[in-house]
């Protein structure tokens, strides 16, 4: 084989061991740089009503008993919203099983390759889709986002996690807190954006969706490659200088060794945390797809000062102000779900990672139980407070699990893992909502006021916890049996030494720095953003308070 043959690509994980000099301060904003794009897919709500009315402009053009396959092909009729939403649900049962099924490739090719490939499916599915809206042509878009963006969605979400974990064993909660909670600020950024395009791209023959659809997908693109080149993963045998591991009695649920990822799935641990991810997620994003209209319903008069006034007996222009005021409660949510996952995951740390979810289920059913009085109470700002504390939780579940699995499974094949519990969210992503929208509807049906429609949906999601809280209990530290042997460790862990053969022992000089002048420019290339972000959602929730 010829040297040339032999030697790794640009993308291999073998390209970017570190060197030495390399400050470790780095990844964490490669990792935030991906991230804040691909948590678009929870903004793309923002497109619904614009793409309903993509042929009539002012008003939709509905075609009477069009079945969901006409929908797919029509280029004269303009799409439901239900026929839109769907690619929210492609979206994240494709993140879920992209991860599982590509999570063993990461770990081989790094972190650098997926973060590319991640690009190229996100920004490339954008932009399948703003030709399958300028076509109208709305299969075009569900395999645009839905399919090759949620295959994007699932390697970009996992790409930095084992990274994280590897460059920060002494704070790998916080280390992945601050990932993951690029995604849940992924949104916060791109709905404005998407917001301000879409009205300057709006004519009289336009609605503006897909030329904002291009325009994002390119400086998505740009981001996203700059994180994936930006990625660095550390030598073999790597530790931040003057940290050694807890003694093996100090912290009985950290493991000292690694689980095969063949192996993760045969456990009972593994099971139960994917149960405690699957509860936690599927109470949650029940709120999140419901939080607009369950403010509305339950308070709405009582949003602009009278209370006498119920839902039904609004008139269109108290609807458009509870409305704005309902937006101001979702952005306040989206608030609390992006800072729960520094806060909970930084807090685990310190807590570990079993008691953090503890805290989170006993919490949760606390606040969903007491929830109900708090509307009758009429006690807004009570209201908002539990939504708040249980969507900061939410957020947190999301940034913990991948500390708790490298706890329990070591961090050899941590991302892989990771990947496969995704699948979890895949299950809550349907589970959720369908709860929360089935109840809903079938109070409506029975008759009951709509102040009162979502007492009995706030006890099932208690229940939900219940369920998550059990779960929790039965994590257990894994036996010896499920451990590689030393000897098989090394054999994965070659290629690493092998590139970083010429790095001298100790310390290797990699890791440590401070804040120079180039880390905090990646610091504000991805700061600015969240800032203006935040700045933009809290214009919004001051209405909520009557701002």
């Amino acid at each position: 084989m010829s040297a040339s043959a032999a030697s790794p690509g640009f993308l291999d994980r073998e390209r970017i061991i570190a060197k030495p000099g390399f400050n470790r301060w780095l990844v964490p904003p490669a990792a935030l740089a991906i991230h804040l794009c691909i948590g678009m897919a929870y903004g793309f709500s923002v497109f619904w009503l614009p793409l309903s009315r993509a042929i009539g402009i002012s008003k939709s053009v509905a075609c009477a008993d069009m079945a969901l396959t006409d929908a797919l092909f029509t280029t004269t009729c303009d799409w439901r919203v239900s026929d839109l939403t769907i690619m929210y649900t492609l979206f994240f049962v494709f993140l879920g099983s992209s991860a599982a099924v590509f999570g063993g490739w990461l770990e081989r090719a790094g972190p650098r390759k997926a973060g590319v490939v991640s690009a190229l499916c996100w920004c490339g599915g954008m932009i399948f889709s703003a030709l399958g809206v300028y076509l109208h042509q709305l299969w075009m878009m569900w395999l645009g986002s839905g399919i090759i963006g949620g295959i994007g969605l699932g390697l970009g979400y996992i790409s930095p996690v084992s990274t994280l974990i590897k460059w920060f064993p002494d704070r790998r909660g916080m280390a992945t807190g601050m990932a993951i909670m690029g995604f849940g600020g992924g949104a916060m950024i791109g709905s404005p954006l998407a917001n301000i395009l879409m009205t300057n791209f709006k004519s009289a023959t336009e609605v503006g969706v897909w030329q904002t659809f291009v325009v994002m997908g390119a400086v998505y693109f740009v981001f996203m490659i700059g994180g994936a080149l930006g990625y660095r993963v550390p030598p073999a045998g790597w530790r931040p200088e003057g940290w050694t591991p807890p003694a093996p009695s100090a912290k009985a649920m950290i493991a000292n060794g690694h689980v095969h990822l063949r192996n993760a799935h045969k456990t009972g641990s593994f099971w139960m945390i994917w149960l405690v991810l699957c509860m936690n997620v599927s109470a949650g994003i029940g709120v999140i797809a419901m939080a607009s209209p369950m403010l509305q319903e339950i308070f709405s008069g009582s949003l602009f000062g009278h209370p006498e006034i119920g839902f039904t007996q609004l008139d269109d222009k108290q609807k458009v102000i509870v409305a704005g005021i309902a937006a101001g409660f979702t952005g306040l949510l989206s608030l609390f779900n992006i800072g729960g996952r520094f806060f909970w995951a930084s807090l685990s740390d310190k807590l570990g990672r079993k008691n953090t979810y503890y805290v989170f289920f006993v919490l949760g059913i606390i606040c969903y139980a007491l929830a109900p009085t708090a509307a009758h109470m009429g006690s807004q700002a009570l209201f908002v407070a539990f939504f708040c504390i249980i969507l900061s939780m939410y957020g947190g579940g999301f940034a913990t699990v991948p500390a708790y699995l490298a706890d329990i499974f070591g961090t050899q094949f941590v991302g892989a893992i990771h990947g496969r519990l995704l699948t979890a969210w895949s299950t809550a992503g349907i589970l959720g909502p369908l709860v929360v929208t089935y109840i809903r509807e079938s109070q409506i049906a029975a008759g009951v006021d709509r102040a009162l429609v979502y007492d009995r949906t706030m006890y099932y999601l208690a229940g939900f916890l219940v369920i998550g809280l059990i779960a929790n209990l039965l994590v257990r530290p894994l036996d010896r049996k499920w451990f590689m042997a030393d000897s098989e460790v090394a054999r994965l862990q070659a290629g690493a030494k092998a590139g970083a053969a010429s790095i001298p022992s100790g310390s290797f000089g990699i890791g440590a720095g401070s804040f120079n002048l180039v880390t905090v420019l990646a610091w504000l290339v991805v700061g600015v953003p969240v800032a203006w972000g935040v700045w933009r959602t809290l214009l919004t929730a001051a209405k909520l308070f009557g701002g």
